[in-house]
């Protein structure tokens, strides 16, 4: 049964922080897709930003790599099964937020306000807690 918790634990690690990155990304992207309509010239800068909520399921993979061997311990299956939703779920808000604050970003883009830079700082913010978690598992791990 331990085993079976551990392994869950990866697989709430990766697939919670590829479903937050899947929504963050059309969240923006959609949000992108409206600012070009209104102007397009600044589709690079749309494109950068929606971008960037892909990064928490590139976190959770990398969390769910460097876990494998840790979690194949059945000892250790109750704390992976805890450990693999807290960084699912980390990752999963993350991504959705950081996604909402890089539509705002774009619609103030395609409105001509500078905001490019601001953005990019603003969305930092809820990255910073995804790698949190990451490094979290790190240090459990290694």
């Amino acid at each position: 049964m331990n085993e079976v918790l551990g392994y869950l634990g990866l697989g709430l690690m990766l697939a919670l922080a590829g479903i937050g990155s899947c929504f963050g990304t059309s969240i923006a992207g959609n949000a992108a897709e409206g600012a070009l309509k209104k102007d397009s010239s600044k589709s690079s800068s749309y494109m950068l930003l929606s971008a960037l909520p892909a990064t928490q399921g590139l976190y959770g993979f990398i969390a769910f790599l460097m876990s494998m061997e840790f979690a194949a311990n059945a000892a250790n299956g109750p704390l992976m099964f805890g450990v693999g939703l807290g960084v699912g779920l980390v990752c999963l808000f993350s991504a959705i937020r950081q996604g909402q604050v890089c539509a705002n970003g774009i619609v103030g883009i395609s409105q001509g306000h500078d905001v490019m830079v601001n953005t990019m700082i603003y969305a930092a913010f809820p990255e910073f807690y995804a790698i949190l978690a990451l490094v979290g598992v790190l240090m459990l791990v290694l």
